[in-house]
């Protein structure tokens, strides 16, 4: 961590501009170990810091890395087109912090969806070369067979696509629904994968990244959370 200005650390932190956290800050609208600081020039260490604002006590946080419990008809865009961003669901100030998806989930897909402002992290994360596992549960129109299972296993050729698509792993959990961990993250790649094998999926949920489940989070739909260290080096 390092020491920055009051005014700078507001701004950091998603709070407006610079001009507006300085007259926050005037205003005595800040203080730090319950003391009320005034002077927007005031020098303050980063590192383990906590302020009030509002009457509400923050955390200063670097990066954010965040969970989200993705709800149905929400875009994962900063500038949704049919539908509410997902960023709608978080705190204003990230929006200032040009927190942004990692990857994308189709509006219509729910479950785990992972939100930063760390480019680093999100590209990382995107990185195809990862070969990070995801887990989806997707419900379909057309009874799970064993044959269907197969075919995912055994990979389907898409159009678009040189080669035929496998499922590292797949099983049905009843009828009309199965599970299936794919690494590849390819556009709509369960949806086609289901359609090339003959099925349609009707709707989808992503349960896990990595080691991270979204039950171990314990998020209803549209709740977030940070994530800790412990959680992060999961998505390894």
């Amino acid at each position: 961590m390092h020491k920055l200005s009051l005014d700078r650390i507001l701004q950091s932190q998603g709070f407006g501009t610079r001009k507006w956290c300085r007259e926050l800050i005037e205003d005595g609208e800040v203080s730090i170990a319950g003391e009320v600081i005034t002077d927007y020039r005031t020098v303050v260490d980063t590192g383990n810091l906590a302020f009030t604002l509002f009457d509400e006590l923050w955390t200063y946080r670097e990066h954010i890395y965040v969970a989200l419990n993705k709800p149905a008809n929400f875009e994962c865009s900063r500038k949704p087109s049919h539908h509410p961003g997902v960023l709608s669901l978080l705190p204003e100030q990230f929006t200032w912090r040009e927190v942004q998806p990692v990857g994308r989930l189709d509006h219509d897909t729910t479950g785990m969806l992972l939100m930063s402002d760390d480019g680093a992290f999100i590209h990382a994360q995107s990185s195809p070369k990862r070969h990070v596992p995801k887990l989806y549960v997707a419900t379909t129109q057309e009874p799970v067979t064993p044959e269907l299972i197969e075919k995912m296993l055994a990979g389907v050729k898409l159009h678009d696509e040189p080669a035929p698509l496998v499922a590292l792993t797949c099983r049905g959990l009843d009828a009309h629904q199965l599970e299936i961990v794919l690494e590849q993250g390819k556009y709509h790649q369960v949806k086609r994968m289901l359609a090339a094998a003959g099925n349609h999926c009707t709707a989808l949920r992503r349960t896990a990244i990595g080691g991270l489940t979204l039950d171990a989070l314990d998020l209803e739909e549209g709740e977030w959370c940070y994530l800790n260290q412990l959680q992060l080096a999961l998505l390894a």
